[in-house]
């Protein structure tokens, strides 16, 4: 079995360029068998990632494989209507069986595989290193690339964000994310009022108290329209690390 390059593709702007940065230097020493550009696909993302998607194909050159976990469609709904849990503080279902799972079984003993960690983030790598027996390839931190400097990248690429971005989201997770805070979950109420009603509707169904107001879990239907303030909020990015990052926020280390 030959060594293969695997790029691990979110739609995320840190993603994209990792991934530029990988295929660019690779390409340049010739030390890959094969290459691959992965994308696991969800259903609630926002539909402009396709638009996204393409763009950066031709960026890179190369057509991106999209994956997807067929028991579930790709969907997070589904995921929780089928376990009847939506998540907890550390831990979403939707992020390990939607991701995780899916990149497991794509994934090769012999292959490096690239992630999307910018130069902030230099201590969230090396402890999601130190937890993942797998080849590690952040080719942002090794460049000193920031989250910033990303953005402006795929600007003077000509590539639009994803509208996410545009609407001043701080990564381009699903819509209506389980792991928001209030002041997020009020931004979907007001950005996306069909998704904030599915999303409240589904909770207090399934039991599950997405939001933390005022040191109480709360049912998104009890969520004050004023609370929180989403600029100031932590919100990791939902990709295939992001259960451990949680984990390690959860619990200060």
């Amino acid at each position: 079995m030959g060594k293969r390059l695997v790029c691990w593709f979110s739609c995320g702007a840190a993603s994209a360029v990792a991934t530029y940065f990988a295929l660019v230097l690779s390409k340049r020493k010739q030390q890959f068998d094969e290459i691959v550009i992965a994308y696991t696909e969800v259903q609630e993302e926002h539909p402009d990632n396709k638009r996204f998607l393409k763009e950066c194909e031709s960026w890179f050159d190369e057509k991106i494989t999209v994956l997807k976990n067929l028991k579930y469609g790709g969907s997070i709904v589904n995921v929780f209507e089928s376990l009847k849990y939506m998540g907890g503080n550390s831990y979403t279902p939707c992020t390990r069986l939607l991701k995780k799972d899916v990149r497991k079984e794509f994934e090769q003993p012999n292959d490096v595989q690239v992630f999307g960690y910018t130069a902030e983030e230099k201590n969230r790598l090396d402890r999601f290193i130190d937890s993942n027996n797998i080849k590690v390839w952040a080719p942002l931190v090794d460049n000193g690339v920031t989250k910033s400097e990303c953005l402006a990248i795929l600007s003077s690429a000509g590539i639009k964000l994803p509208a996410m971005y545009e609407l001043g989201y701080h990564n381009n997770n699903c819509i209506g994310c389980v792991r928001g805070g209030c002041g997020y979950w009020n931004k979907i109420r007001h950005d996306f009022p069909d998704v904030f009603k599915l999303r409240a509707e589904q909770s207090r169904r399934l039991g599950a108290k997405l939001c933390n107001y005022r040191g109480k879990r709360i049912y998104l239907d009890e969520l004050p329209e004023d609370a929180g303030h989403y600029p100031t909020e932590i919100m990791p990015e939902c990709g295939i690390a992001c259960e451990y990052l949680l984990d390690v926020l959860k619990n200060g280390e």
